[in-house]
């Protein structure tokens, strides 16, 4: 597609897109959001800039395969549920260190359920935009 005005508002559009994708991330553990829906978000912006800039340019954006990206959302994922075995706890068993506590605070948490929903977020970017690019490329 050849529209100036698409193009010029693609640029913007894709970086608030990507952000918001990544606070629906962020947001998803305790209200509604997560990794499918924030994964979804940031496929629909990669798929903007691909409609405006051609497919060869979106995966030029991208830089890796999108069934890496997949791959390694997988792994992750996979890697979050079997980090609970090693605790003696049930396969998906949410994990939680709190490295930066000090005396009654909390500090910071870190979850193996975030982990979980940033593979998820990276398998939904990475099959969807695998089909959709594929398709693209077909037609």
């Amino acid at each position: 597609m050849n529209s100036l005005i698409l193009s010029a508002a693609t640029r913007i559009l894709v970086g608030l897109m990507l952000l918001f994708s990544v606070y629906m991330l962020i947001r998803g553990h305790n209200e509604p959001g997560g990794g499918f829906i924030g994964g979804l978000l940031a496929t629909i912006g990669i798929v903007l800039y691909a409609i405006s800039h051609g497919v060869a340019a979106a995966r030029e954006a991208l830089r890796l395969d999108p069934l890496s990206i997949a791959m390694g959302g997988l792994g992750m994922a996979l890697f979050a549920g079997i980090m609970a075995v090693f605790f003696n706890d049930a396969f998906f068993s949410g994990q939680w260190a709190f490295p930066f506590a000090e005396g009654d605070d909390k500090g910071f948490p870190i979850s193996t359920v975030l982990l979980f929903d940033i593979g998820v977020y990276l398998v939904v970017v990475g099959a969807v935009l695998s089909i959709v690019l594929g398709l693209e490329e077909e037609v």
